[in-house]
Formats: structure tokens, C-alpha cells, sequence
């Protein structure tokens, strides 16, 4: 009885420290690159400089709004081609098996931690906006 246990254990040591190193190489055992806050207010445009991303990177991007009136962002083709390790509202923590917008009501801010996983361009825009001044871009590479 006594050898399968140490067999499991010596399977499982072997499998953590192989396992270390690849996290340790994505990133993943480390603080998230934080991106640049993306601000919600009426009449603002979005910032006109694409995020450069990296596939296989950790990143932390905090979006707030103002609360001059009520808006969102959609990126469903981003959040289809990215992990999402959480999203933070009012401090509660949502781990969600899929995204495809985050609304603002009111004034608030939502922090999201992901990881890219496939290369390509994509764009995020304010739902219910007229004109591309509402529009943002992801460069993933």
C-alpha cells in the first residue's frame, strides 16, 4: 500500500516542477502588465493609440466610467480570443466562463485580469454610440 503512495507522490513533485517553469515563462506567476485605465464619459472619445498586447502575457485593464450617462464597451471577438482570470466590480470578484460586454449605469469601474491566447486585431466599442470616435483597438501579437 505504501509504494503507490510514494509513486503518487513522486508523480506529483515531478509534474509541479515542470509545470513551474512554463507558468513562470507565460507570466502567470507574476503581477499582471498594467494597461492603461480606459475612461467612460459622455462625449470623450476613446483613445485613438491601439493596446499592444502579447499572446501568452498577464495583463490587468480597469475600465471606469464617470456616470454622465449610461455606457458600456462591447468586444465580443476580444473576449472570445482571451482567458479571463476574474473581473472586479465594488470589490466582488466574478469569474466568468465568457464576455461580451460590461455596461456602466452609473459611475463605477470593473478591473479585468486575462491573458491573450490567440494573435489578431480587435476592436471594442461603445454600444448605442454614433461614429468611430467610440471605438478602440486591441494588437495582439
Amino acid at each position: 500500500m505504501r509504494a503507490p503512495t510514494i509513486a503518487a507522490a513522486a508523480a506529483l513533485l515531478l509534474a509541479l516542477g515542470l509545470a513551474g517553469p512554463a507558468a513562470a515563462q507565460a507570466g502567470l506567476t507574476t503581477r499582471p502588465t498594467t494597461l492603461e485605465t480606459l475612461k467612460l464619459s459622455s462625449g470623450v472619445p476613446f483613445p485613438d493609440k491601439p493596446y499592444e498586447l502579447e499572446a501568452g502575457k498577464y495583463y490587468r485593464w480597469t475600465i471606469e466610467a464617470d456616470g454622465t450617462a449610461e455606457l458600456g464597451i462591447a468586444a465580443p471577438e476580444f473576449f472570445r480570443n482571451i482567458w479571463i482570470n476574474e473581473v472586479v466590480v465594488n470589490k466582488i470578484e466574478i469569474r466568468p466562463l465568457g464576455l461580451d460586454s460590461i455596461e456602466f449605469d452609473d459611475a463605477g469601474k470593473a478591473t479585468i485580469t486575462f491573458v491573450p491566447i490567440r494573435p489578431g486585431t480587435f476592436t471594442f466599442l461603445a454600444p448605442e454610440t454614433e461614429g468611430d470616435s467610440m471605438r478602440g483597438t486591441f494588437v495582439v501579437k
